[in-house]
This record gives structure tokens, sequence and C-alpha cells, in this order.
């Protein structure tokens, strides 16, 4: 009878995979037919609707399915939306953009770039209006340089300022008598400090208070020129927490409306000479992107290759959320022997990783660029791995708010020992041939000639990577080493200091390609990445989605910190990279 239950069971099973599988294929067909088609016809007098609360990546991963659950699912691709208002500026069939913006879910210099866009296409002189029922201080960042800004009567507005807080492990690993062996060079270097601290260091909390201080000042003075309003003004309304309601927020001049969605669509009808019952002629970014291109391409035998690193780094090949060497250096490798390639600009988003990968990816610029130019473009942060591979390059080019630096490097090993014998009742014990040959171990205790061995393997790897930066960067090592020591900077501070050249997005560093390479403008083309596999990434998300919902129900609050377990596992080597998952919010 079981065995009857168990075949019965693998045929529902069998039954259930196929029918999923073929409804995939199905839909792949679909989205193949439909993207065979020359472009998507777009209707006069339509409106650009960019709903910014979905995540934004470098590049797009499509859900075939979002129609169905409104649009919600995708991961808009930065390109595709700098994109679509490039050539929205040029479109006769486009009156204006309607930004639907909340909480987005960017970096601050990713809000940078996409708000940069908006203003250049604000320069066609078509309208910009933006709606919220609430708005945090990324959401109104955007939305400042909007000609009408709506608030719902019962949302709210954040604005208080910023703040960054950072997890500490050390009660933790004190309880399940877990020995952190930290292995640093930098006192600024302070992704380690959550596991034999309990709050920031001295010198952790100066360069973190620093930092979101001039990521705040960076957009007060953004805002302050799109709204007329002081920088003075904008600090003390955040100090004084004035902006209570979204009332306050109009009384101020934060807003030019307060008003439903409905309300927002009857403005938006009268801006386009609509009757009351006409329908708006609203064009997603999706089906936009398919429309008639209206920003010409120039010569294909002139090229520029954009090269896109997001994530961690590691060893191998790149998958989702991590930059693989492999990958990085196959496709520098074809731009370099490409000879329709002029230049390349490598676009970095990562917060390091990996100090022996970051050094592999960095020989790989320095053979390309000894036959073309080679243009960093930084987003978001691109910090110690993630400088590792710009600082090669023959120029750096990044936002104000980007964050950057960190030159530092530190190794982790932790001692279970206790953990086992104390907890679990295990112990161990072993042979050797030699004196260490179980070195490193994670259950005894090392030597202190073990430790000093590897504190120093972890200095002569600092030590490369100092002066690597220091002859990228065309200054003295002394010099280099004094805004090192894993100290984090922002762009604003970077640009002073020497570690990167110019302020600007992906733009300006294509720009900058273009000049090294002596190519004049229109006579070449772009060759941005391929959207990635949407297939791939469903079952990716799909089977991570799955895994953190088990593990949200069976550790509740407790499941963020087996993540962070997680990632520790995946660390190999010495690493170059920021304290954990800095989120400034």
């Amino acid at each position: 009878m079981w065995q009857f239950i168990k075949y019965v069971f693998a045929t529902i099973v069998g039954l259930f995979l196929f029918s999923l599988l073929g409804f995939f294929l199905f839909v792949g067909i679909v989205a193949a037919v439909g993207s065979s088609e020359d472009s998507t016809p777009i209707e006069t007098n339509s409106v650009l609707k960019l709903n910014l609360n979905n995540p934004v990546q470098e590049v797009a991963v499509e859900n075939p399915f979002a129609e169905f659950s409104g649009g919600q699912g995708n991961v808009l691709g930065l390109l595709d939306i700098r994109s679509a208002l490039a050539n929205a500026k040029q479109d006769p069939n486009i009156k204006g953009v309607y930004l639907d913006v909340q909480y987005p879910m960017v970096g601050w210099a990713t809000a940078e770039e996409i708000r940069d866009a908006i203003l250049d296409f604000k320069k066609s002189n078509k309208f910009v209006y933006a709606y919220g029922e609430v708005m945090t201080e990324k959401a109104y960042y955007l939305a400042s340089v909007a000609d009408k800004i709506y608030l719902n009567p019962a949302g709210g507005m954040e604005w208080n300022g910023l703040s960054a807080e950072y997890d500490f492990y050390k009660g933790t690993l004190d309880k399940l008598e877990v020995k952190p062996l930290i292995f640093r060079v930098g006192e600024y270097k302070s992704a380690v400090e959550p596991f034999f601290r309990e709050n920031m260091s001295d010198a952790s909390r100066l360069q973190n208070q620093v930092l979101i201080n001039n990521i705040f000042d960076h957009a007060v003075d953004k805002i302050s020129q799109a709204r007329k309003i002081t920088p003075t003004q904008l600090k003390n309304l955040a100090d004084s927490l004035s902006i209570d309601s979204p009332q306050d927020a109009l009384t101020h001049k934060l807003i030019t409306h307060v008003g439903y969605y409905d309300e927002v669509e009857s403005a938006l009808r009268k801006e386009l000479k609509l009757g009351e019952d006409d329908k708006i002629k609203f064009v997603g970014l999706s089906k936009y992107s398919k429309a008639e291109k209206h920003v010409k391409e120039g010569s294909s035998d002139n090229r520029i290759a954009v090269i896109i690193g997001e994530g961690a780094i590691m060893s191998g090949k790149s998958n989702d959320g991590n930059i693989g060497s492999e990958t990085i250096v196959d496709e520098l490798r074809k731009a370099r022997k490409d000879k329709k390639v002029k230049a390349v600009v490598l676009r970095i988003n990562s917060p390091g990783g990996s100090a022996l990968a970051s050094d592999v990816m960095w020989r790989e610029v320095q053979l390309t660029r000894k036959e073309k130019p080679v243009i960093a473009s930084m987003s978001d942060v691109a910090a110690s791995g993630g400088y590792y591979m710009a600082m090669g390059c023959d120029k750096i080019v990044a936002h104000p708010n980007t964050i950057t630096g960190s030159i530092g490097v530190f190794s982790v090993l932790f001692n279970f020992q206790n953990t086992f014998r104390n907890k679990l009742g295990i112990t161990f014990d072993r042979v050797n041939t030699n004196a260490h040959s179980d070195w490193p171990s994670v259950t005894r205790e090392m030597t202190p000639f073990e430790n000093s061995r590897m504190q120093r393997s972890t200095e002569n790897i600092y030590a490369v990577f100092t002066k690597k930066a220091a002859e990228g960067r065309k200054m003295p090592l002394e010099k280099l080493q004094s805004l090192a020591s894993g100290r984090v900077w922002s762009g604003r501070e970077a640009k002073g200091n020497g570690l990167i050249d110019e302020f600007g997005g992906l733009d300006k560093a294509i720009e900058i390609a273009a000049k090294s390479a002596k190519l004049k403008e229109g006579d070449y083309r772009v060759r941005y990445p391929k959207e990635k596999n949407v297939f791939e990434e469903m079952i990716t998300k799909f089977s991570n989605n799955a895994e953190e919902a088990m593990l949200q129900q069976k550790l509740g609050d407790f499941a963020p910190y087996l993540k962070t377990l997680k990632k520790l596992q995946q660390m190999e080597g010495t690493q170059a990279r920021l304290p954990f998952d800095i989120t400034i919010k």
C-alpha cells in the first residue's frame, strides 16, 4: 500500500512539474514572438509612466507575469530607465512623464542617475508629474525635479534626515562560545567589528557620520536648487520634524499639491487637453522599451563596450547578486580582442569581496588598457574590492553620493571548539604529518605563531592593494596610504582627495571613453549588456524566495542573522569589502 501511495504521489508531482515547464515554455514562446516585432506603436498624446517602487538594478530582469500582478515583480533596469527617458525626450507622441514614487528601492547614486535623466528630459519642455501616497526622503529626492508634486491627503512625507544602523553579533557569539579570529589592516576597516564589538569604534563612527552627512548635504543642495528653498531651511525642517502631514509639506513648499490620485488624473487630462471621460494613454517602461527609437545610434564599426559588475566579488562565474572574476575577465578579453570596440566602460556597483578575485580582474583591466581606453563608472557603491576593480582604469567617474574608498583588507576565522564541546558534546582529535598540517582550523585554538602568519599574510595583501592603488592614481604611496586604512569616502570627498577623477554617471563615463578613443559624437555605438535570462532569473529567484520563506517561517526575527552567517560561509580567503549591508535610510 505504501509503495502504491509513493508511486501515485510521484506521478502527481511529475505531472505538476511537466505542466509548469510547459507553461514556462509557452510564455517563453509568446515573449519571443512579441520581441520579434520591430517596434511597439505609441499612440499620440501618450504619457510615459515610471513606477519607481520596484527594485532597480543596472540590468533589468522582466517578470513575464507582471501584467497579471499589476506590474509588480519586475526588477527595473537603470539602463532601460535612462534609455526610455532619453527616447521620450525626442518622441513626438510622448507629451510628458508621470512618476509613481513612494518607496524607491534604489541606492542614492542610482537615484541621482535617474534624477539627472529626468532633468535632461525636461529640456524638451514636456511636463513631469509626480505622485505618492507617501514619500521617503529618497522618493522626494526623485520627485523634487517634477513640475507638479502631489501627495495624498491621508499620506505623509518622511523628512527627518538620514541614518545608518549596523548589527553587532558579539553577544550572540559569546553565548554560543564561538571565538572570532580577526586579522585586518586599517583602523577604519570596520567590516569585522560586528564580531568582536557591541558598538561602533570611534574611527568607524567618524567615517560613517561624515559619509551620511555628505550624502544628505548633497541631496539637500540638489533639492534646494529644484524647489528654491535654502539648504538651511530644509535642514531646519528635518531637525524640527516640521513635516508632520501633507499639508505641512505644502505649506513649506516641498510639494505643489495635496490631492488624491483622481485629482492627479484630472490635472493630467487638463494638461493633455482631454475631456473628463477621456482615458489617459499611459505607457509603461516595459512597453516603451520596445517602441520606435528616436535616439539614433552611430556607426556600428566604432563601439564602446559597457561591462557591468554588480554585487559582491568572488572567484568563478557571476551569478545572481555576485560578481564573478571569471565572467568579468571574459568580457574584458572579448572587448579587448574585438576590433570594433574602441573603448571600454567598466560599470561597478559593489561593496567588494574576495581580494584574490579583485586582483584577477585588475590584471585584465591592465591588459585591456594597453590596447584601448578603460573608464570606470561607479554606481551606488564601488568600495574596497569594488575600488580595486576601478583603480587600474584610465579614469574614474563617480557621483558625489557614491560610496567608495575602503582601501583595506581583512580575514576572519571562527573557533567553534567550545561550541561543539560545551553545547553539543562533540570533541575533535587529529594526527598531522607536519607541525601545522591542519592550519587553519575551526576546531582548535591557533598558536601565536599561526596567528602571526595570518596577520602577515593579510598585511602583504594590503601592501599590494595600496601599491597598485597608488600607481593607478599616480600619487605617492604615502599619500595613498593616508587615504586608505579602510576609510570609506563619499564621492564628494573622493574627488577632493584624488581617489576619483570626475563627477557624473554612466553617460559621462561613456563621453570620456569616446574622447579618449578619439571618437566624434554620433560616430559610435554603445554596446550594453544583454537583459538577463528571464527564466533562469525566475527559477533562481523562486528558489531563493522559497528558501527565505522557510527560514522566515521557522526562525522569525532570527532569519536575517542566519542569512548573515551564510554570507560568512561564502567568504573565502582575505576579503576586501565594506562593512556588512550598508543601508542608509
